[in-house]
């Protein structure tokens, strides 16, 4: 089935921005029914075409990132800007020996699969030292090194501009615990290196399986037929709340009556949106715009499909 759901009137997003999800419809707004038809013949030919392959329904297909947020971590620009960069030193040993298999609980069951060591989840999650750090000093008050020296004015250290220090996060323990990742089994507690930081309200954990145990997401062929003028593409998902989905949607930044769709099938969901292209001058420039859509019933197991590219879609990383 489909259901259209109409956003409200909200500033683009570039591709690195974030914004808050549009939850709530606004009538009499958006395409054109023909434009709900393309779209509504486009998610047919793509559910046609799924097919899941190998280890989707018995093996472990993560379908978001290694790196998990436990909690809200309360960032600061800084601890922020860290967390996305990598930046990490450990105040702990960090454990190198293996361990044993664990466990991943399933909806549907249980499987027990090979990891790796804490050092080893370490070793993925930290990316390197915040240095070189062009045009801003490492720490608050010392002056970039390469740089000209600076002098403190009569008030101390100042800047003429918000800049966050090139700071890493301090890593002060390490446990073997379980996160919640959505796969494509539906949403599993997977076991994970957890790294209690300093900076940081809740720790951040690692996936702790194995890379050869994972089963990669299946590559898939979009349907022959390009998609339909003023259809676009939903390219991965934000979040997943029971039958809420937080989506992205690719929009040109002078599209207009940007209004996302959805259509519910029992084994799968398909979602994109439809577009007014602008008529006059305009850039090419790509936004990503986060929607939310509501199902007829929770999300579950089912994979959710672009409608541009039928391929799965997985959550976005933080």
């Amino acid at each position: 089935m489909r259901r259209p759901v109409l956003l409200l009137v909200l500033p683009l997003l570039s591709m690195a921005a974030c914004a808050a999800p549009v939850a709530d419809p606004a009538p009499g707004r958006g395409p054109t029914t023909s434009a709900h038809r393309a779209f509504d013949d486009r998610a047919a030919a793509v559910a046609a075409a799924w097919r899941p392959g190998p280890g989707w329904r018995d093996g472990y297909v993560p379908l978001q990132g290694p790196t998990v947020l436990t909690g809200d971590p309360r960032f600061t620009p800084d601890t922020e800007t860290a967390f996305r960069s990598g930046w990490y030193r450990a105040q702990v040993a960090i454990p190198s020996t293996g361990v044993s298999g664990g466990e991943i609980r399933f909806p549907d069951g249980r499987l027990t699969l090979p990891l790796i060591s804490a050092a080893e989840a370490y070793r993925q999650l930290a990316q390197g030292d915040p240095l070189p750090c062009p045009g801003r000093p490492k720490r608050p008050g010392l002056p970039t090194p390469g740089g000209p020296t600076v002098e403190p004015g009569p008030d101390g250290w100042a800047t003429s501009t918000t800049q966050t220090a090139c700071l890493p996060l301090t890593v002060t323990g390490v446990t073997l615990g379980t996160v919640p990742v959505r796969t494509s089994r539906g949403e599993a507690q997977v076991p994970a290196w957890l790294f209690t930081v300093e900076e940081l309200a809740t720790p951040v954990a690692r996936l702790a399986v194995a890379p050869t145990a994972v089963t990669p997401v299946p590559s898939v062929s979009p349907p022959t037929q390009p998609p339909p003028d003023g259809v676009v593409a939903a390219p991965d998902l934000v979040a997943v709340d029971g039958a809420r989905l937080t989506v992205h949607l690719g929009v040109g930044s002078c599209d207009t009556g940007i209004t996302p769709l959805v259509s519910e099938r029992p084994d799968v969901v398909v979602v994109g949106g439809t577009v007014t292209r602008a008529t006059g001058v305009c850039n090419a420039m790509l936004k990503l715009q986060p929607v939310t859509v509501t199902l007829d019933a929770p999300l579950g197991a089912r994979p959710v499909l672009d409608v541009v590219s039928g391929a799965p879609l997985s959550i976005a990383a933080r």
